[in-house]
């Protein structure tokens, strides 16, 4: 892997400052709504967990009527995913513009081992809200657009190798939602997350 890789290796590749999640731009008014919205949701979701809490139940508590709550979010998962919008800007904007060895400044190895951790940290913080929004519908996860930013960093990290697309997409198979949540019981953290940078160290 190269040094100190944080950027668009070819002129055809999309500069990963481009793949940021963006924050929603919207009227006043829509802003109250989904910030009350998004506030109920999380304060159920943390109350109740996320599959026991019913979108009327997001609505009543929020103050809003069903048909805003479904025609702004679609569904449940809609609504997971706007909920980890600013979460993933955090984690976004230390790769960009943070220290290392998360953001900028050291080898390619050591950001990798260093969003390993950091991306494993806010999965689990909020596992049962990723993995709503990466099952939603076959292939969910693959269309969000926070996951093409994570892939877009990892495959720069990982240029060295011969194909590494497709060995940033075999990392990040590991830290899917679904893959994760099946493995805690059995291995626990401690375990998945060694587990992990062994991966990253054969990948080196």
């Amino acid at each position: 892997m190269p040094e100190n890789s944080n950027g668009p290796q070819s002129a055809s590749a999309t500069p990963l400052e481009l793949l940021r999640t963006p924050p929603p731009r919207e009227r006043a008014d829509a802003a109250r709504n989904r910030a009350a919205v998004l506030e109920a949701a999380a304060r159920l979701f943390a109350e109740h967990g996320v599959a026991a809490v019913s979108m009327d139940q997001v609505a009543a508590a929020a103050g809003v009527g069903k048909g805003t709550l479904f025609r702004r979010f679609g569904d449940k998962a809609g609504l997971a995913s706007a909920l980890l919008d600013a979460r993933e800007r955090v984690l976004q904007e230390a790769i960009l513009s943070g220290p290392p060895p998360l953001g900028p400044g050291a080898p390619a190895a050591a950001r990798l081992a260093a969003f390993v951790d950091a991306y494993l940290d806010y999965l689990l913080e909020h596992l049962d809200l990723v993995r709503m929004s990466e099952t939603a519908s076959p292939g969910a996860r693959y269309r969000i657009g926070a996951y093409r930013f994570w892939h877009r960093h990892v495959t720069i990290l990982l240029d060295g190798l011969p194909d590494p697309e497709h060995a940033a997409h075999a990392l990040l198979a590991a830290l899917a939602a679904e893959h994760v949540a099946a493995l805690l019981p059995e291995l626990g953290e401690r375990r998945v997350r060694a587990g992990l940078h062994q991966l990253v160290d054969r990948l080196g």
